[in-house]
This record gives C-alpha cells, sequence and structure tokens, in this order.
C-alpha cells in the first residue's frame, strides 16, 4: 500500500490521533473547539506539546439566506497572513509508515462572523503565534488565554460569487 501522506510534506488536516484504528475518523475531527479542547482525550495531550500555526490569508462562511446560502470570504483588514491555532498527532499506518495530522481550534465568533457563523478559527495575534510555537511553554492556562475571537476591527468580510466548480456541491 503506498503511504497515505509522503514524509516531510507537511500535515493532512483532520486530526488522526495516534491510538486510532482506522484513519477515517480524522474526517470528523477537522476542528477542535476552543471551550473544551484541554477535556477531549484527543486533543487535551496535544496542548502541552504538539502545537502547530496553519497560516492563512482568509477563510469562508456560508450564510443561509432564505432558501439560498451565500459565501463570505473573511480577512484581515490589512491584507496580511496570520497563523490559525492548531493541534497535531503523528499516527503509524498498519505498513509502518506515519502520518502526520492536524486539526485547527476554533472559538465563538466575533461581531463580524457571528450574523453569518456560530463558530470561527482561532487567529493568533503576533505575540501569540510565538506563545503558541514555545515548545519550552506548557502553561495550559496561558495556552488556553490565546484561544479566543480576533477583535472584529481587525477583519473585514465581503460576500463573493456563489459560481460552483465541478464536482463541488
Amino acid at each position: 500500500m503506498p503511504p497515505i501522506f509522503p514524509k516531510n510534506e507537511g500535515f493532512r488536516w483532520g486530526l488522526v490521533p495516534f491510538w486510532e484504528k482506522d484513519i477515517k475518523v480524522g474526517f470528523k475531527m477537522i476542528n477542535a473547539r476552543a471551550e473544551t479542547v484541554q477535556e477531549k482525550p484527543a486533543f487535551g495531550r496535544l496542548l502541552k506539546s504538539q502545537r502547530v500555526i496553519l497560516p492563512a490569508d482568509g477563510f469562508y462562511e456560508w450564510k443561509k439566506e432564505g432558501a439560498d446560502k451565500q459565501p463570505y470570504r473573511f480577512e484581515l483588514e490589512d491584507k496580511s497572513v496570520y497563523g490559525y491555532a492548531g493541534l497535531w498527532d503523528e499516527w503509524t499506518q498498519p505498513d509502518g509508515e506515519k502520518l502526520r495530522s492536524c486539526t485547527i481550534i476554533t472559538t465563538t465568533p466575533n461581531d463580524l462572523v457571528k450574523n453569518v457563523h456560530d463558530r470561527m478559527p482561532v487567529i493568533l495575534e503576533p505575540l501569540g503565534v510565538d506563545t503558541w510555537l514555545d515548545p519550552d511553554n506548557s502553561d495550559k492556562e496561558l495556552l488556553q488565554s490565546l484561544l479566543v475571537p480576533l477583535p472584529a476591527e481587525q477583519m473585514v468580510r465581503y460576500p463573493v460569487s456563489k459560481g460552483r466548480r465541478k464536482g463541488c456541491k
């Protein structure tokens, strides 16, 4: 069987904890809730030492408008690249190959996002990135304090095309 994820090629989105028997669990673990991250067996231990930043320049959410849905793009006001707080783990396939997978931590929405969606990714402030990635930092209270919504004033949103690509629903 070929490797599910070749070595040195990054992380697969959808966390597969090291103890899982079936890789399909990753489809259910694309996000971790900030409010319960310390309590969940799959995430709590990772908060101590297996933190990752997932770079992005925006995200999309869909707002239900009657029978239709309108997609919106959310970005930082200054259009810069930023980092989502994430966690990672390494799972061993039956053939011995390793799979690195990750999840994005989500939180309650700020005022800009909340009338479109009930969750948003944790976008770390620049100083928060250093704290989040510090391998010597295992202070769960400090780390938890970073898992909050980015202030709405730092973000913008705008509607985007509802156009569909082949294969998308």
